[in-house]
């Protein structure tokens, strides 16, 4: 699913980007999956490597039994990796149009590894149905919440959070742009959390429709369990360098990307610094490719001069190639 490295010289200023959990919604992927014989490939794949019908469940919900963990996270990423094979199927081998990095955010990193070639399209498959069914196990033995915190700078939550230690393990989970930071951790933790965050002048707090404590150390269990899985699986160099959204670096070795993937499940997300270190590497055009557009807004607050473009359904695919297309003409 990758394509073949190039110096940066000859890179366009594009990153793809991938959503993570929480961007599924009954109906992703089906307006693709009849228009692109390539997405329903993709489509047809996740259904046999399965054993279920996935592509129904994506297509017609319910939504209850697409939003379970174990479902909703090999669902988005096969709908991402459909809509990446869209992309190449209007594309072919333009390397005109290939991106300088990958990335995702949480889940969507195992979206990005299918992009780089690091793992083939059947194996990310296994590691996310696996993963998602550990987390969701892990919550229910360790129950938790997120929330997420509006209005507030990183350095005034992080200390939310130390001072809130008594009440239990509380923790900023994702950074996910610098005035959004979503916090995870045990429930009376959590809830000290949002009582002084927003005593401290906090904006908006969201809290998440969710029992797992994601991105905190409440999933160490899961993270030691999870990591034994991937020791079973074989790991390809990138193709195309891939943003770890926990350092915020861009990786190619397979080995590094392994070490990477060990830590992800109780490390905060860096999106913020993983989306400045893409803008520093020269990229000016972010391309999210799966449900929703999340990640673009994300990037937006960020960065107000980057350019966000987003492929979900066949209408958005034709604009993002004719908008790469014009952009590129003009670099």
């Amino acid at each position: 699913m990758g394509w073949g490295i190039m110096s940066d010289d000859h890179h366009p200023r594009v990153a793809f980007v991938f959503p993570g959990q929480g961007s599924q919604f009954v109906g992703m992927g089906a307006n693709l999956a009849e228009h692109s014989p390539a997405a329903r490939a993709i489509f047809d794949q996740a259904d046999d490597v399965l054993g279920f019908r996935l592509s129904d469940l994506c297509f017609n919900g319910p939504d209850e039994e697409l939003r379970d963990t174990a479902n909703a996270q090999p669902a988005i990423l096969t709908v991402s990796t459909a809509a990446l094979a869209a992309l190449r199927e209007q594309i072919g081998d333009s390397t005109h149009l290939l991106p300088r990095f990958v990335a995702g955010h949480s889940l969507g990193e195992y979206s990005a590894l299918v992009a780089a070639g690091v793992l083939d399209f059947a194996t990310g498959l296994e590691l996310v149905r696996e993963r998602g069914r550990i987390m969701k196990e892990s919550g229910t033995l360790t129950p938790g919440g997120m929330a997420a915190v509006i209005g507030l700078d990183r350095q005034i939550l992080e200390d939310v959070c130390r001072r809130v230690a008594s009440w239990g393990i509380v923790c900023p989970a994702n950074y996910n742009t610098p005035t959004q930071t979503v916090l995870s951790g045990e429930i009376a933790a959590l809830s000290a959390a949002v009582e002084l965050a927003v005593a401290n002048g906090a904006q908006r707090v969201v809290h998440l429709a969710v029992s797992i404590a994601s991105h905190s150390p409440l999933m160490q269990r899961a993270s030691d369990q999870f990591s034994e899985v991937i020791s079973r699986f074989r790991l390809q160099d990138a193709v195309i360098p891939v943003v770890s959204d926990i350092s915020a670096r861009a990786f190619v070795s397979a080995d590094e990307i392994r070490a990477e993937l060990n830590r992800q499940l109780c490390a905060s997300v860096q999106w913020t610094d993983s989306v400045r270190h893409m803008l520093c590497g020269g990229v000016n055009t972010f391309v999210e490719i799966g449900p929703g557009e999340v990640l673009s807004g994300l990037i937006r607050r960020i960065d107000r001069q980057a350019n966000t473009l987003s492929i979900s359904d066949t209408q958005s695919l034709e604009k993002t190639v004719k908008r790469l297309s014009a952009l590129q003409g003009r670099s």
